[in-house]
């Protein structure tokens, strides 16, 4: 398998739209390695995705007589909070104003990488030989018939109890952050498209884990691509990253701030993946993601930090985010 830095891949992307072959991309978080293959060349011994129903392994079946095993050991306490205040601080400083903050969780489990592409439920699956395994549910950014689309997921709550959705519209501190968000990204597609406004805001997306479903908001924000983009999907998309929803804003500024207050490397976790065919593009988030390093099984997860952002819920809000992504009803 290839790996492109971002000239090459940036260009390899618009000389395959341009010659009309279908592929697909995967585009690390700090945008300077990424894969792009003719999606007819795609070896499956070596690379799995089913994006929205279109791969070349699009089924969830979870491996037979196995019931999952799934053992965490996130951060302590005091090593989360040493982060927290390196955001918090920036923020107090009036550097940023929303940042995403995240960490690198060890996991042990029953499941491979191959496993837990195989039971995924997400609308975005994604499997490196050796290397991870991403199930995200976030869409980055999707071009059909010359719209331009994105759908930042920002505010996560537990769906515990009738009055789950009601408690995670009303909160203040999620409200914000969003609010942010959507902002960030009419911003970022203002760049590559005119008319660009906000089609949806901050609805309620249900998501099934092992431990029971999550609540998630998302906003759908739509623009008329630019004419001379049309052909160009390596243009748009290397203008749209990193992507607002895992890194803040401003954007520039808020990436410095996280750099320092994370005491890992991203690598593949929050950068992109995607397809495209015939002038029609669907992209997501790499969030939801699980590594292996030397050996070991890693979790990376993380949040949005506001100056209203308590750290014991910031905490454990990326400890729920921790999840086989398989509803409990099919453990067996």
């Amino acid at each position: 398998m290839n790996f492109y830095n971002r000239e090459e891949a940036q260009q390899r992307m618009n000389d395959l739209a341009a010659k009309a072959i279908p592929f697909i991309f995967v585009i690390n978080y700090e945008a300077n390695c990424a894969v792009v293959v003719p999606e007819n060349e795609v070896d499956a011994n070596e690379l799995k995705y089913c994006f929205n129903g279109k791969g070349n392994a699009t089924h969830a079946t979870l491996p037979a007589n196995k019931n999952i095993e799934w053992c965490i050991d996130p951060p302590s306490e005091s090593e989360y909070l040493k982060s927290f205040n390196i955001v918090r601080n920036a923020m107090l400083a009036g550097n940023s104003y929303l940042a995403n903050l995240t960490c690198c969780v060890a996991l042990q489990t029953n499941l491979s990488l191959l496993d837990l592409f195989n039971v995924a439920e997400a609308r975005y699956r994604l499997w490196i030989k050796n290397k991870l395994v991403c199930f995200s549910p976030e869409t980055f950014v999707k071009i059909k018939q010359g719209e331009i689309s994105s759908y930042p997921m920002k505010g996560t709550a537990e769906d515990v109890s009738p009055s789950s959705a009601q408690f995670l519209m009303n909160n203040e501190k999620e409200a914000a952050e969003h609010a942010t968000i959507v902002d960030l990204i009419r911003n970022d597609l203002s760049m590559v498209a005119n008319n660009v406004h906000v089609e949806r805001y901050r609805y309620i997306e249900r998501l099934n884990t092992h431990r029971g479903p999550l609540l998630q908001t998302s906003s759908e924000i739509k623009g008329q691509l630019l004419p001379h983009l049309m052909h160009r999907p390596g243009d748009v998309i290397f203008s749209q990253l990193p992507a607002g929803s895992i890194t803040g804003a401003p954007k520039k500024k808020t990436v410095e701030i996280i750099a320092e207050a994370e005491n890992y490397h991203r690598d593949f976790y929050t950068g992109v993946m995607g397809r495209w065919d015939n002038g029609e593009l669907d992209s997501a988030v790499m969030i939801r993601f699980v590594d292996l390093q030397q050996g070991n099984l890693y979790f990376k997860a993380g949040g949005g930090i506001t100056a209203k952002s308590n750290w014991k819920d910031e905490y454990h809000e990326v400890i729920e985010k921790v999840y086989a992504p398989v509803c409990r009803n099919n453990k067996d």
